[in-house]
């Protein structure tokens, strides 16, 4: 196994599966990382994606993105680039990216708070695949400094109850608990 699966290994093992859902999608990122020599070209039907929910941890508030194929409010994130393999560094670059936010930080650690896999429909570029997707939570001490990546992409801070209302996946709405709970304390 290549090192840069092995750090992807190594921080599926410090998480602790919820369910048996997420210990099935665990189980399945697991073996695509000891089988794959690469798991991260968006050419196979498994490959890892990384992503964060932002939080501004003195207001209470996480930030939500207007993702126009999904038409839905999504978490920030996405594949990464060639020679990518840290899901946190993916992570943190994509939000980087489609919010403008330039301090963002691992909160409250730069452990993986969720792992799921996520069904993604074919569109006129590619056929459906799925998402590996592991996900984080990323600070910033300046929320009045987001910018959408695109028009059509719009950016909204909610309190945790707003963006309940806002999110149709149920799998995003599970990884908002797990921020919420954090939240908590």
């Amino acid at each position: 196994m290549f090192a840069a699966q092995q750090s992807v290994a190594d921080r599926l093992a410090r998480l602790t599966p919820r369910d048996e859902a997420e210990r099935a999608d665990v189980e399945r990122i697991r073996t695509l990382i000891e089988t794959a020599e690469d798991p991260w070209p968006r050419s196979l039907p498994l490959h890892i994606t990384a992503s964060a929910f932002i939080v501004h941890p003195d207001s209470g508030r996480v930030l939500l993105r207007w993702h126009k194929r999904h038409e839905s409010w999504l978490l920030v994130g996405g594949h990464g680039d060639p020679g990518e393999t840290d899901p946190l560094a993916i992570a943190v670059r994509e939000g980087q990216e489609e919010t403008g936010l330039s301090d963002l930080t691992p909160w409250p650690d730069a452990e993986i708070v969720h792992a799921v896999i996520v069904p993604v429909p074919a569109n006129s570029r590619e056929p459906a695949h799925d998402h590996a997707d592991l996900r984080f939570v990323l600070a910033t001490r300046h929320p009045d400094a987001v910018r959408p990546e695109h028009s059509d992409a719009p950016l909204r801070w909610l309190t945790p109850h707003e963006a309940y209302e806002a999110i149709d996946e149920a799998n995003v709405r599970e990884t908002l608990s797990r921020v919420e709970k954090l939240f908590a304390g």
